[in-house]
This record gives C-alpha cells, sequence and structure tokens, in this order.
C-alpha cells in the first residue's frame, strides 16, 4: 500500500511503499482462490497484484503512485503457499488473455487487466475516471 507523507523541514511530498501481505487461510475462509481473489479486491479501491522482482510490476506500481493513487499491493512471491496459489488463478482468470499473471490491477473491485490493458487506459484517458468512479482519486 503507497501512502505519502510531508516531511517537516520542507514542503514537499515524499512516497513511501508499503505493502499488504496475503491474509492466512483463517483470515478468508474460502478455499478457492477466485473467491479470495473476489474478497481481496473487495478491500480498497486499487488493488495490485504483483511479484517484488518483476519490472513491469514495478513500472505500473510507480504509474499509480505518481498519480497520487493509495494502492493496495499484494506480493505474491513473498507468500510462497497462498502466493502460488492466487497466481495461478489470476492466470486462469486472464486466460489466452496475457501470458503472464502479473501485473493484474482491480479499480472498484473490476478487473482492468494487465499492464497493456492498465496502460492502454491511461493513454486514452479512461483510467482517471474510473480512480475517480472507485473514490482512489479526488481531483
Amino acid at each position: 500500500m503507497y501512502y505519502k507523507s510531508n516531511s517537516d523541514s520542507s514542503s514537499s511530498i515524499t512516497w513511501e511503499w508499503h505493502y499488504d501481505y496475503l491474509p492466512t487461510s483463517r483470515q478468508i475462509s474460502n478455499s478457492d482462490p477466485l473467491e479470495r481473489i473476489v474478497k481481496l479486491v473487495s478491500r480498497s479501491a486499487v488493488v495490485i497484484f504483483s511479484r517484488s522482482s518483476c519490472c513491469m510490476c514495478h513500472a505500473v506500481k510507480r504509474l499509480f503512485c505518481g498519480m497520487g493513487v493509495n494502492a493496495t499491493v499484494y506480493e505474491l512471491d513473498q507468500d510462497p503457499f497462498l502466493g502460488k496459489e492466487i497466481e495461478r488463478a489470476l492466470l486462469s482468470w486472464l486466460g489466452d488473455y496475457s501470458k503472464t499473471s502479473v501485473p493484474v490491477v482491480f479499480i472498484g473491485g473490476k478487473l482492468v487487466g494487465a499492464m497493456d490493458r492498465v496502460m492502454a487506459s491511461h493513454i486514452n484517458g479512461t483510467l482517471v475516471p474510473l480512480l475517480k468512479e472507485a473514490g482512489a482519486l479526488w481531483l
């Protein structure tokens, strides 16, 4: 999850990275990975499923950070059990559309897609209205 903090010494804004960890099986009782994903994406306006070593994931996180969006980021490689399960479920959800399972972005609980769809939405001007509608962006 991202948040901004103002330093006391100047009026500049500093962005810091914060991540949510995948809830344990006890925290999300459903055993179906797709149901877990639905519950996870319903908790925040913007959810990004990512891998910490993925350059495309980093780029999409920076895009939202640069827009001032406080996205919840689930780093799938940080949890060897639930992470792999959820990554497989995301790949099956995306189907033939994507060869990679991350990054996957949800806005307002709805699947936007992988990096190419997010960037296409940003370029054609539909990303900002989606973010505003979800309550993730106020400007």
